[in-house]
């Protein structure tokens, strides 16, 4: 039997690592905070998207001082496959974070881009091999979280002795990081909740209804959206083309490139008027408050929103006041 939904809306707020600096993220969730967003989530990149991106602070640091200036629930988007991140020492970190904030930080889990997992100078593997070194991690970090010691070896993951010494009463969310209805279906019997980004609603529901397919029926889908909301229409689209025309990208490419400029390379060509599939472009906040119901109506109980160009406080004002006691009266 299908479990029902939380009734509850939350409306959070996304931090870009990649567009500013650490010290300007944390006064943007304490500004989300007052406003009236309830939660928060960030990305964990090694590089920005874009050269015309200059930042990307290290999550992992950033996520302890949001959490400890703000009341904020928190989450991350990462990738514990064995090439940046071991997931003995993601689980710490995760461990580290739930301990000292119970029941206020969850993880998305993906199987990663180049852009950020080749650095430490290792194979970048394909897709296949990089899903199955996803669940190897998550098995290894759910035994972690049980206090179990953990050794492994003939595997595409080696562990050693590793053990949990601080874990958290109750152990983090481990929600499924999905773009497409084939990753959802998978990640349906494995996670705890479903986390993807804006697309057509068509493209939603299919993978929504793979989530569920796969085992995932009453579990916690996450919706992260990307937007541009500024005091015109020809500004909203401006700041969506400078900041996020790599958006356009499939996932399969994106996966692939290795570098910033090779990002700003691959969308040379993408007009501003080509971004409206993966962006909500308006300047009217109305119009943001329909669309966003919309996405709630295929049970999307958590709304991350974030807002692409580099005006944070006048979003952050504008939805506060006018776009998330809509919200809050529809739910």
């Amino acid at each position: 039997m299908r479990a029902e939904p939380d009734a509850r809306l939350r409306i959070g707020y996304h931090a870009s690592h990649e567009q500013f600096a650490p010290s300007a993220l944390l006064d943007c969730v304490r500004e989300a905070e007052q406003a009236g967003f309830s939660a928060a989530m960030c990305s964990d990149h090694f590089a920005p998207w874009s050269e015309r991106q200059p930042h990307s602070g290290f999550a992992w640091s950033w996520l302890g001082a949001a959490l400890a200036t703000t009341s904020l629930p928190f989450g991350v988007v990462t990738t514990p496959i064995g090439r940046r991140y071991h997931p003995a020492i993601t689980a710490q970190a995760a461990a580290t974070l739930a301990e000292m904030f119970p029941e206020r930080f969850w993880m998305a889990l993906g199987s990663g881009e180049a852009l950020n997992e080749r650095v430490t100078g290792r194979r970048w593997p394909a897709k296949a091999e990089r899903d199955a070194r996803l669940m190897e991690a998550v098995d290894i970090m759910r035994a972690l979280f049980a206090g179990e010691t953990v050794s492994r070896r003939g595997g595409l993951i080696d562990v050693e002795e590793a053990r949990l010494y601080t874990r958290p009463a109750t152990p983090p969310l481990f929600i499924a990081a999905a773009l497409t209805p084939e990753t959802a279906r998978r990640a349906g019997g494995w996670a705890d909740g479903l986390v993807t980004i804006n697309q057509p609603l068509d493209k939603l529901r299919a993978i929504v209804d793979a989530f569920h397919d796969g085992g995932g029926a009453g579990k916690k889908l996450i919706l992260q959206v990307h937007l541009s909301y500024a005091g015109s229409e020809e500004e909203a689209r401006a700041n969506a083309h400078d900041q996020w025309r790599f958006n356009t990208l499939t996932s399969s490419v994106a996966a692939e490139l290795k570098l910033p400029e090779q990002f700003d390379a691959a969308t040379r060509h993408v007009r501003a008027e080509d971004l409206d599939e993966s962006i909500l472009i308006s300047a009217d906040a109305g119009w943001h408050a329909a669309r966003l119901a919309e996405f709630a109506e295929l049970g999307f109980r958590d709304i991350y929103l974030h807002n692409v160009g580099l005006n944070q406080r006048a979003f952050i004002e504008a939805f506060g006041a006018l776009v998330l006691p809509q919200l809050r009266g529809g739910a």
